[in-house]
């Protein structure tokens, strides 16, 4: 198992110990439903009480993983994010706090229960996962999150439902990355 394995697998593990809803997204989730490429980071929107939060981060040995206590409790305040650090090998989990929105609660909702790094994790549907990245290249590091998109297109091809995508692009008004991004996948 890979670097990157393990530690997902570990992370994982405390995730469901403590019950705490959550889901692989970025670019490990666009690398399962596209086309894989480096990262030295692992994403996971989480949905944690408290109380579950508190859990999972006592849980976590303070000889393995470096997490700010302060950083955490205002994700958790705020609906934002923290990140631990595996101190032995430098990798870092980012964490996200499921945003209080509609979109965020059905792409939760959606996960999928997948096999991926040599461990069975729930990850983001593709759709979602287009829908993200759509909204990450509409904030900033287009041509990064654009080439992940093109990529699903491209490896699920009509296997898509572009009907759902297509309503939550238009509901979080990211039409123009939407655009670019089929133009790119399917150049006329």
């Amino acid at each position: 198992m890979t670097g990157e394995g393990a530690l997902l697998r570990r992370i994982v593990g405390l995730l469901e110990e403590v019950s705490i809803p959550y889901m692989v997204v970025g670019s490990l989730a666009s690398s399962f439903h596209g086309e894989p490429r480096q990262t030295r980071d692992i994403d996971i929107v989480i949905d944690p009480t408290p109380e579950a939060l508190r859990r999972f981060v006592d849980l976590l040995p303070p000889d393995d993983f470096y997490a700010d206590a302060d950083a955490v409790t205002e994700a958790l305040d705020r609906r934002t994010s923290f990140n631990l650090v595996e101190i032995h090998t430098g990798w870092k989990v980012d964490l996200l706090v499921r945003r209080d929105r509609p979109f965020s609660r059905e792409e939760l909702g959606r996960r999928i229960r997948v096999h991926a790094l040599d461990t069975d994790v729930d990850i983001a549907t593709a759709e979602d996962t287009i829908i993200a990245k759509l909204e990450w290249a509409s904030e900033g590091q287009p041509e990064r999150q654009l080439r992940d998109v093109v990529a699903i297109l491209e490896a699920q091809g009509d296997g898509l439902d572009e009907e759902y995508i297509g309503r939550w692009v238009h509901a979080l008004g990211i039409e123009d990355a939407w655009t670019r991004a089929r133009e790119v996948a399917n150049p006329t």
